[in-house]
Order: C-alpha cells, then sequence, then structure tokens
C-alpha cells in the first residue's frame, strides 16, 4: 500500500515522463513540481525502487523511468506515451495532458452529471470553474463537456460537472448513407428540379453529367433564386460546383468532421473504383444519432 506522497512521486514521474517524450527522469526535476527537497525524493525512489514501481537509469543523463507495474498500481491501463484523446480547456488545445480513465458518478441524478476524469501529466495547471472538453476517444468516439469542479492531485483525477456527453456510433459512413441515388441533369430547368426535390422528398441532390459530377443542388438554392425572382434557370447555372467528395469506407466520424470543416449539407461517397455509392447529409446523420 503506497502512501500519498509515494503515489504523487510516481504520478509526477510518469508525467514527466511522458512530458520528455519517454526519456528518464531525475529526481530533482520531480522534486521542482511537487515542491520538495531532492533528498526526500530520492529517498522515497529507493522504496518505490524496491517495490519493483521504477527503474533507475545510470550515467550522466540518468534517473528514473516508471515501471509497467507503475502504471497498473495507478490504474493507468496505456503507456502514457501512447495516449492521444485530446483535451480542451477554455477553448484550447492541451497538448501535454492526456485522458486514462473516464468515470460517471450520477448518471441517475436527474438534471445533474458529474465524471471523474483520471489524467496522465501535470494537472496543478488546470483551475477549478474553467470549461474543458474531452475527447473524442479513439474507440465509441465520446465526447464530454463540462466544468472542473474539484481537483485531486494525489490521483491526478479532475472532477467535472458535465454540461453534455455526445457519442457517434463506430460505424462506416455508408452504413447509414444514402444508396438509392437521386440526380439531376445540368440542362433541367429550376421548377423540374423543384418538382424533383419535392417527388423524391429530399433536400438536395448532385449534379450530374454521365460520370462527372459538376456539382449540387440544395433546396436552399431554389429558394434563393425565386427571392431573387429568377424563374428560368438551368441546373447547371445556379449548382454550387463546390463538390467534396470522400471514400465510403470512412468513419462516420470522419465524415462529419469533413462536412462540418467545408460546410457540406450534402456529400458524395465513391466506392474503391471512384464510383458514386451513394450520398450523405445531416438530416442521416442526426437519424442515426437520435435512434443510437
Amino acid at each position: 500500500m503506497l502512501t500519498s506522497v509515494q503515489k504523487e512521486i510516481l504520478q509526477t514521474l510518469i508525467n514527466l515522463y511522458r512530458k520528455s517524450k519517454c526519456t528518464s527522469v531525475k529526481c530533482e526535476n520531480i522534486a521542482k513540481l511537487m515542491g520538495r527537497n531532492s533528498g526526500t525524493i530520492r529517498n522515497q525512489m529507493q522504496s518505490l525502487r524496491s517495490l519493483g514501481l521504477v527503474k533507475g537509469v545510470p550515467g550522466p543523463r540518468g534517473g528514473y523511468k516508471p515501471t509497467l507495474e507503475a502504471y497498473h498500481t495507478l490504474n493507468i491501463q496505456d503507456d502514457p506515451c501512447e495516449i492521444h484523446i485530446p483535451i480542451y480547456v477554455n477553448g484550447f488545445a492541451v497538448s501535454d495532458i492526456a485522458v486514462n480513465k473516464i468515470e460517471f458518478n450520477s448518471i441517475l441524478k436527474p438534471g445533474d452529471c458529474e465524471a471523474t476524469i483520471f489524467v496522465v501529466g501535470d494537472i496543478k495547471q488546470l483551475d477549478l470553474d474553467d470549461e474543458i472538453k474531452i475527447g473524442p476517444t479513439p474507440v465509441n468516439n465520446l465526447t464530454v463537456n463540462g466544468t472542473i469542479v474539484g481537483r485531486d492531485d494525489v490521483d491526478n483525477a479532475l472532477l467535472l460537472k458535465t454540461d453534455n456527453i455526445q457519442s457517434v456510433p463506430n460505424i462506416l459512413v455508408k452504413d447509414i448513407a444514402t444508396k438509392d441515388i437521386i440526380t439531376i441533369d445540368p440542362e433541367l430547368n429550376i421548377s423540374d428540379v423543384a418538382e424533383l426535390l419535392v417527388s423524391n422528398n429530399i433536400r438536395g441532390a448532385p449534379v450530374v453529367d454521365g460520370d462527372e459530377i459538376l456539382g449540387i443542388i440544395m433546396f436552399d438554392d431554389i429558394v434563393k433564386m425565386i427571392s431573387e425572382r429568377v424563374f428560368d434557370i438551368r441546373a447547371k447555372s445556379f449548382m454550387d460546383s463546390h463538390v467534396v467528395t470522400s471514400k465510403d469506407d470512412i468513419s462516420l466520424m470522419r465524415a462529419m468532421d469533413i462536412m462540418y470543416h467545408n460546410n457540406l449539407p450534402l456529400m458524395v461517397l465513391l466506392d474503391k473504383n471512384d464510383k458514386m455509392s451513394g450520398v450523405i447529409s445531416f438530416k442521416d446523420i442526426l437519424e442515426r444519432l437520435v435512434i443510437s
């Protein structure tokens, strides 16, 4: 059973080990970060070494490294040099800390939910009332947004009052894409385009000439033309020629990222032969998120 001081030393060692890109850490650096005497740290290191939690590295560039048993003792599941779960504090990305584990403490409490976030890295740089965003996590694309209401420097844990929790299914975008593609002929008149969209109950479609994707027309484009009293115009003249395509075997999360950063209401998907295989809209994504 480790004392609180030993746990803090071990946690600090792991934090510095990660920050130094997995090179050995000197006792003086640990002492400086903890605000303690380096002799005290050195004495405690001997105890941690006898427990198999740290190993010494000889030489002028030597110091200490945590063992795998150290990670297990502190309930760190992975080598911290391989953790890549992003953290944003007050809107800015923090690169020198990473998430190890998330526990939800009060999910059944009406109108409130708290989460404990176990972190690898120096959390002393974080303050109470900081707004924090964690994620997405690599497997289930979980994102947690909240406010820091507590901090445990010994266990390297943050207590969050969550504002919202989001999770995107870990599926391929082609699994929810519309495969029965409705296309628009570039010579089609605006009234015929409107009738095509209404009759098929869709808000937009690609403009296609043979195998070439020329553009996209959304219902909003038609409304814009009508508001400008343009009633006699062909699809090729008012379509949005900014077309962004994507392979259909990317993740749903990746597709959402592409659509968001390119401001796309509709995206055309291509198969492995670069043939059009489907289209995806934010409406399709929203329906999948609601039922997941």
